[in-house]
């Protein structure tokens, strides 16, 4: 297959890149090739926010484009193929002048060092692309201005060690009061009808010399029936999906990948659809987009979905290669696990389906054979046969916003006229995979919802788990912590079940600093 040409748009016309390493990132090619300095370079693994730029992709179906902040020290530059690319540059006015974002910026004193203020700005930038639609700020109704929680989620993955959040986040409401600027060069209509000259109806196939000279290949088919047969000819390539963790292996671990099958560009791995009772979630599909699905059908997991990450890793990862990944502190598969969750498989165009309990056998260790990848994930829908009616997930972390979890613990039971029928528990962070609570689940099951079951089972929680002390807690306080988490779903799901602000550190907190306001 004849390599072709990374073809982008970015600052008002279409650029094509060749010979360019397949695994050199964005953040790279602006700062050392386009001179585009304005984006920083912090910490080189999606955590600071200082390289933070928009992404702007044709939506499904649709002949608009949608704008989403991602990490640039992370993405692969041939991820960009058929994109558009919007840096803090592009957003200077024909006339010179500031854009909103920037403006708001100003007025309100959200920089002071100044490095972290561009990845700031192009998360409030793609925050108020969402918010306005092209339409005059002044002009659109309240409902569609985002609230200061909004705000708040759209700068998780943006740290500032000067100001602090408050004029930023003052920035972020005071930007949709100033009036509109032209479009220029981030006219929405114009990008998009670029785009929809640079796509592509076959695999797009790149390829370039690594640092050992070793020709390297990048493919990025369109079906998932040639997704498939790539992988199964060629069993040991590597498979990207969102770069936010392999990544890392670059950037932090210098590490040469071989070739690379970008899931990114498979439309029918992109799905989202409910079957019989059961959300299907394609491999493919982000992990924002993943949880804002799951999150309908099961509302418990909204703070789950918020504490992923931050939003820029959440616009760049999808669900399916948190799930192929297998980590014992990846904090989808407890939650799922106790959903009830099925893997979708694929070798070739041949699928099966699994629990996903049964996917991982060990350390980084998978029931996947040679060739097979994550086709999809199925959860039972709210109300299905196969989902529980209380069900809770909870996460122990050093910060309350993008940090990995010491623990993360999902619940589930059924409950009929008081009496435990049905439990499924899983924790992450306790054992070498995620891992069901299977000792646990037996001392509940067929035993009353009372205090003297949950402190049973809070013990049985010892039998199941051995965890480990590491950098983020020691073993002592996991199953600790672990065994508390028990009890407090308890706490709430009990039939006199405790409100959230009564069990909830922030939630209290909240309410009475409302009482102290009042």
């Amino acid at each position: 297959m004849e390599t072709q040409t990374i073809r982008f748009y970015h600052r008002g016309q279409v650029r094509e890149v060749t010979g360019a390493a397949v695994t050199r990132t964005v953040l790279q090619y602006l700062r050392e090739d386009a001179r585009c300095t304005g984006t920083k370079e912090g910490c080189a693994e999606g955590d600071c926010g200082a390289c933070t730029v928009v992404i702007g992709e044709l939506r499904d179906g649709a002949s608009d484009v949608e704008f989403k902040a991602v990490n640039a020290c992370i993405q692969f530059l041939p991820t960009l193929d058929g994109k558009a690319l919007i840096t803090v540059e592009d957003l200077r006015q024909p006339d010179g002048a500031l854009h909103p974002v920037q403006e708001a910026m100003v007025e309100c004193h959200g920089s002071q060092c100044g490095f972290c203020t561009p990845g700031f700005v192009m998360s409030l930038w793609a925050l108020y692309q969402q918010h306005t639609n092209g339409h005059p700020a002044d002009g659109t109704p309240a409902a569609t201005r985002p609230t200061r929680t909004a705000i708040c989620d759209a700068l998780t993955g943006n740290l500032c060690r000067c100001t602090g959040y408050r004029p930023i986040v003052d920035a972020g409401q005071r930007m949709m009061q100033l009036p509109v600027p032209q479009p220029g060069k981030l006219d929405p209509a114009r990008i998009a009808e670029t785009l929809r000259t640079l796509r592509r109806a076959e695999t797009f196939h790149y390829s370039a010399r690594d640092t050992n000279a070793a020709e390297q290949h990048f493919y990025a088919p369109r079906t998932a029936a040639e997704f498939g047969r790539i992988k199964a000819n060629e069993p040991g390539i590597r498979i990207l999906a969102g770069s936010t963790d392999v990544g890392l292996w670059v950037t932090k671990q210098f590490r040469e990948l071989g070739n690379l099958l970008y899931v990114g560009q498979v439309e029918d791995l992109q799905t989202l659809a409910e079957r019989d009772g059961m959300l299907e979630i394609g491999a493919g599909v982000v992990l924002e987009k993943a949880y804002a699905a799951l999150t309908a059908a099961h509302p418990e997991l909204e703070e789950l979905w918020k504490r992923f990450a931050s939003l820029p890793i959440r616009n760049a990862g999808t669900l399916g290669g948190n799930i192929a990944n297998g980590s014992p502190i990846g904090d989808s598969m407890p939650a799922l696990i106790a959903l009830g969750a099925e893997v979708v498989l694929q070798h070739g165009e041949t699928r099966r389906t699994l629990p996903l309990e049964d996917l991982y056998l060990a350390y980084q260790k998978t029931a996947m054979v040679p060739g097979e990848f994550v086709a999809a994930l199925r959860v039972p829908a709210k109300g299905h046969a196969g989902s529980v009616a209380h069900f809770r997930t909870y996460k122990l972390s050093k910060r309350f916003d993008e940090d990995i979890s010491a623990v993360c613990a999902a619940f589930g039971i059924d409950v009929e006229h008081g009496v435990v029928t049905r439990a499924r528990i899983a924790f992450g962070g306790m054992a070498a995979t995620p891992r069901r609570a299977t000792l646990t689940e037996a001392a509940l099951t067929g035993q009353p919802w009372n205090e003297a079951t949950a402190r049973a089972g809070m013990a049985a929680l010892a039998s199941d788990y051995a965890p480990l002390s590491d950098m983020r807690a020691t073993a002592s306080y996991r199953a600790r912590g672990a065994a508390n988490l028990l009890y407090r779903f308890w706490l709430e799901t009990r039939a006199d079940a405790l409100p959230a602000a009564a069990v909830n550190v922030r939630a209290a907190g909240a309410g009475e600093l409302a009482v102290a306001g009042a």
